[in-house]
């Protein structure tokens, strides 16, 4: 059982990073009540995570290719760990926010380096359960983050959600000392720091900009100077890339249409499947007035679902990525059109079967993505796809989220235009999709807080049908191309032997070359 160890340790850290992706979601109207701030202010404390720990993915699985990637995974795990402690600590919105983006940069580091640690340490049958089991581990992690931030806010305090994770990172610290072997790709070469850089910008100021554009509009002067900066840092990435000598993300990989299907699968992936449940919490908290726990025991199923077909895929798999990530995507879309039938009397239990059906896609895409991402590269770049179908992935939930808002409270504000009752569509909109339901209700003339809930829950309801329809297509278009263009064959991560026509810088087989 020894040579399981590995597993042991990477999962036990991606367990704990991908789990504080979404653990905060049920915990927020927590917070902005103990630090005295708006959930729409805390939106950052989920965001700045996600986004911190895509932008910083390519650079790191680039990096530990060169510097050693067991290194890299053990500092991303110390830094993760101490940025932990401080969100705990944190006496104010602003302190908790920067913690959590350096915890981000922590989980970027374990994260980066996880799927070039196993291809390192397992082959043949091996290699196949160790990614069912890292999937597995993935999918639970994403799913269960709302139940576990709900027991622990609820049964204990919000900053429980942090603290927990030190026992649990210091443990996979000693683990992965123990029996991770270190690895390196290839010799020392210049760092593409410029590459990280315009990436890093281009990602965070079209993010904010997102965010900042469903509360000050489209048309604001400061929201149209991010979506510049963004263009510009875009530009000067794809420029930057194609000229240096070793890229954080070789582009020419985007000629192949496996990989780039791919790349598309990872970021519609996260979300299409994970980036509604933060209004969800917030529908079943601030609306329908359930406690953290049970805000989050309606979200088991998608965890449930996730794990058993995660584990199913790794007892009798593998099987052809195109079938699984494909087919994974689909029922991320049927599940999420399932749950786009809410109304102004439904309840949490409204969404338990859809939310099921998006854990079977979720257990399906998961390990069969990683290990169809491996396939793409030779052994000594895989740090640089890790980092890339992981970067995809995460940018795609934060994208997903900005996105989401701007379609949630536009939706919700239509609803109490069309009513004509509310004085001030827009900042009833914006304080509603803030979680501020219930005082808006309270504040209402008391022969009429009756007709106000009903318009609340109405506006609600109408807004989280908008994400879910739009998480639903995402999924169903992003089904359709990875069907269209993935020719990965099942087993196809073993595939990884340097093929000819390999370029001078280290680069891979010629676009037009069979995945």
């Amino acid at each position: 059982m020894r040579k399981w160890w590995p597993l042991a340790a990477i999962c036990l850290g991606t367990f704990m990073l991908l789990l504080d992706v979404t653990i905060v979601t049920v915990a927020l109207p927590a917070m902005a009540a103990d630090l005295g701030t708006t959930l729409s202010d805390l939106e950052w404390v989920v965001d700045v995570y996600a986004l911190a720990l895509a932008s910083l993915l390519l650079g790191v699985g680039s990096r530990a290719d060169r510097i050693g990637r067991k290194k890299v995974y053990l500092l991303g795990l110390i830094v993760f760990t101490a940025a932990s402690v401080v969100c705990a600590l944190a006496p104010n919105a602003g302190v908790l926010i920067g913690a959590r983006a350096v915890q981000g940069m922590g989980a970027a580091g374990m994260f980066g380096t996880t799927i070039a640690l196993l291809g390192m340490h397992y082959s043949g049958r091996e290699r196949g359960v160790a990614f069912a089991v890292w999937g597995a581990t993935n999918s639970v992690a994403a799913a269960a983050g709302p139940v576990v931030g709900g027991l622990l806010t609820q049964y204990l305090d919000w900053r429980w959600i942090f603290f927990v994770n030190l026992p649990v990172c210091l443990a996979a610290v000693v683990m992965t000392l123990r029996s991770v072997r270190e690895a390196k790709g290839q010799g020392r070469q210049r760092a593409d720091v410029l590459g990280v850089i315009t990436f890093t910008v281009a990602s965070g100021a079209l993010t904010f900009g997102l965010i900042r554009a469903h509360s000050e509009g489209w048309a604001a002067p400061f929201t149209l100077g991010l979506f510049a900066v963004a263009a510009v840092a875009l530009a000067l990435f794809v420029v930057v890339e194609t000229r240096h000598e070793h890229p954080v993300l070789d582009l020419s990989l985007f000629r192949r249409p496996s990989f780039t299907g791919i790349m598309i699968s990872a970021m519609f992936l996260q979300g299409a499947a994970f980036a509604y449940l933060l209004f969800e919490s917030l529908w079943m908290q601030s609306v329908l007035g359930y406690e953290p726990v049970e805000a989050g025991l309606y979200i088991l199923p998608m965890c449930a679902s996730a794990f058993v077909v995660s584990a199913l895929a790794g007892r009798f798999g593998p099987w052809p990525p195109r079938a699984s990530i494909g087919g994974g995507l689909a029922l991320i879309a049927l599940g999420s059109g399932m749950q786009a039938t809410l109304d102004a009397g439904s309840s949490g239990s409204s969404l338990v079967a859809g939310l099921f059906v998006a854990g079977l896609g979720v257990g399906l895409v998961t390990p069969s993505l990683s290990a169809a991402a491996l396939a793409t590269v030779p052994p000594e770049r895989g740090g640089m796809v890790g980092g890339a179908v992981n970067t995809f992935r995460q940018l795609g939930f934060a994208l997903g989220i900005a996105v989401f808002g701007v379609i949630f409270q536009s939706r919700i504000e239509s609803v109490l235009t069309a009513d004509g009752s509310v004085p001030d569509p827009h900042e009833a909109a914006v304080a509603l999709s803030g979680g501020q339901a219930r005082s808006i209700v309270a504040g209402w003339p008391e022969g009429e807080r009756a007709d106000m809930a009903h318009l609340v829950r109405e506006a609600f309801a109408s807004g989280l049908n908008a994400v879910l329809v739009v998480a639903a297509v995402l999924g169903a278009v992003a089904s359709l191309v990875v069907v269209a263009t993935v020719r990965v064959p099942a087993g196809g991560a073993e595939r990884q032997q340097p093929e000819a026509g390999a370029s001078p810088r280290g680069h891979e087989t010629p676009a037009d070359a069979p995945l």
